[in-house]
């Protein structure tokens, strides 16, 4: 399973290097359920192994000058301040179970995979449904940039996910941006995003085995250098509807896995 784990942290890196989100929303169940990694570090993982692939990811996009430094900071500092609130104040005294009924106990490890796999099959509709990235405002909307990047941070620090498909929407409609601008963009974000979070988690003691985490994210980078050079050729807009089928069926399986089994 360990090998099959390797060869998926290898896709998370070529979608995130395609179409700039949706990749990062694999990283916790290849984590969970190939490497048998416990969901809350899962979470922890997630933020560094999505943070330093989009670090390379957005270094690649900044080279063909997509990067709107301003649209990233608007939206990536009250992301910031959600993920420190989420990850350091709230996410800590969420109690390992958490009720029982019956003989059944539903535990923090549960609620966040359920929670997580709803996350992912909103993310899948969004990347079906015909792509709508010529549609843009007048002009940029900063202060609902900053919000949603508000709500993003809420979502990244619960669940250890970059919020991809949420960024490039908001940087489409909301920031005025072209499709790959957005992406190259949103993996800023990300980077801030998932640096600010792991490091918090460093700050509150969460144990962290490097010598894994390395080793999962250098496939991830092997990964995000194969999905840059496919983007220079490839429009990854045509391939989201297609990754968006296999996310769905992926967050299915999730709860059916959790609830079932």
């Amino acid at each position: 399973m360990e090998y099959l784990g390797f060869f998926a942290s290898i896709i998370i890196g070529i979608t995130l290097g395609l179409i700039g989100g949706g990749g990062s929303i694999l990283t916790i169940p290849i984590l969970v359920y190939l490497f048998k990694v416990n969901p809350d570090q899962a979470t922890s993982y997630s933020l560094f192994i999505v943070g330093l692939t989009a670090l390379f990811g957005s270094y690649s996009h900044y080279k063909m000058g997509n990067l709107k430094l301003k649209s990233a900071l608007y939206f990536a500092v009250p992301s910031v301040i959600s993920i420190l609130i989420i990850r350091e104040v709230i996410f800590p005294q969420i109690a390992a179970t958490l009720f029982s009924v019956a003989s059944y106990t539903v535990s923090k490890d549960f609620l966040i995979m359920i929670i997580f796999s709803i996350l992912m099959i909103t993310a899948a509709i969004s990347m079906i449904k015909k792509n709508q990235s010529d549609i843009k405002s007048a002009e940029t909307n900063y202060l609902q940039l900053s919000f949603i990047g508000f709500l993003v941070g809420i979502v990244t620090g619960f669940l250890g996910a970059g919020g991809g498909f949420l960024i490039i929407p908001a940087l489409l409609f909301f920031a005025n941006l072209p499709m790959k601008q957005a992406v190259g963009t949103s993996l800023l974000i990300i980077t801030i995003n998932s640096s600010i979070g792991f490091a918090g988690d460093l700050y509150i003691g969460t144990p962290i085995n490097y010598t894994f985490l390395l080793s999962v994210s250098a496939m991830a980078l092997i990964g995000m250098l194969i999905g840059s050079q496919f983007s220079k050729k490839i429009d990854g807009t045509k391939l989201k509807p297609l990754f968006g089928w296999f996310v769905l069926v992926m967050g299915f399986y999730i709860i059916a896995k959790e609830v079932l089994f």
